[in-house]
């Protein structure tokens, strides 16, 4: 092969070849979104958020995550966290929360988010925040892996390092309803089918174990539930009887077949909007 050829080859790699991504302007904003293909971060200057004191029935939960977020935004060593449990209990609520009230003491943290489906351009991420002199916050919202998905490799990069090593201004945090981010299913299916079946559960399920962290978030009681609307109602100043308040939160949980945060803050919404006031 000639040198013409080569010349040829190695221009046609370079047009399919993703862009590096540029360098980015971490002053822009606190929270930014990683996408790729071509890499880039967006930077997001309204977060969908709620203040942490309105986050009801998971005391020890905050406390705990409250206390790991501070320490990593002093320069100190941080635990990866899985958030995990039942849907609509304010999991990835807890964390946004925690991020404004580290940024409310006047510590420097950056949250970026990542989706799970672009979890093998992690390494590529890694690289780019290493350079930096600030403090990341890498956060996967509802991760979870089906039989067929292979995307839980590339996460070992940010929980392990490989031989480079997680860069040491970065932290990993994930919520998912499942506590091995895989459905029982799965697992009880390579324990069937493989040749070894205890070296195949070990492979996916160690994943989870990987997470110095483990929070888990459990159906509320109908008396958080009720304390949580009413905390909503004393944050936007709606007024309206206890008991009224009583009769229709706990007919509108009825109506959704469960009680948690998210169900709360449905009824909530629906009570502003007949009220007239905004949130």
């Amino acid at each position: 092969m000639n040198d013409a050829a080569l010349i040829r080859i190695a221009q046609a790699l370079e047009r399919i070849s993703p862009p590096a991504a540029a360098a980015p302007d971490f002053a822009a904003a606190d929270v930014f979104v990683w996408h790729a293909e071509p890499d880039h971060l967006v930077p997001v200057a309204k977060v969908n958020r709620v203040a942490l004191d309105l986050l009801v029935g998971i005391g020890r939960s905050r406390d705990t995550l409250l206390e790991n977020t501070l320490r990593f935004a002093r320069g100190l060593p941080a635990n990866n966290a899985l958030l995990w449990g039942a849907r609509g209990m304010g999991k990835s609520s807890l964390v946004k929360a925690i991020h404004a009230a580290v940024l409310a003491q006047g510590h420097g943290l950056k949250i970026v988010e990542v989706q799970r489906e672009d979890l093998p351009s992690i390494g590529r991420l890694l690289a780019l925040l290493r350079t930096s002199e600030a403090r990341f916050l890498l956060f996967c919202d509802d991760l979870s892996f089906s039989h067929d998905d292979e995307h839980y490799k590339s996460l070992k990069a940010v929980l392990d390092g490989g031989v480079i090593g997680r860069p040491e201004n970065v932290v990993f945090y994930a919520t998912s309803n499942r506590r091995h981010l895989m459905p029982r299913d799965m697992i009880e299916n390579e324990r069937g089918t493989a040749i070894n079946p205890a070296e195949a559960v070990e492979e996916k399920v160690s994943l989870s174990d990987r997470f110095g962290l483990w929070l888990g978030f459990h159906a509320c009681s109908q008396d958080d539930y009720l304390e949580m609307i009413r905390g909503y109602c004393v944050a936007y100043d709606i007024d309206i009887d206890a008991e009224t308040l009583r009769a229709e939160a706990i007919e509108w949980s009825a109506t959704r077949g469960s009680r948690s945060g998210r169900v709360a803050w449905q009824y909530f919404t629906d009570l502003a909007g007949r009220k007239g006031a905004k949130v």
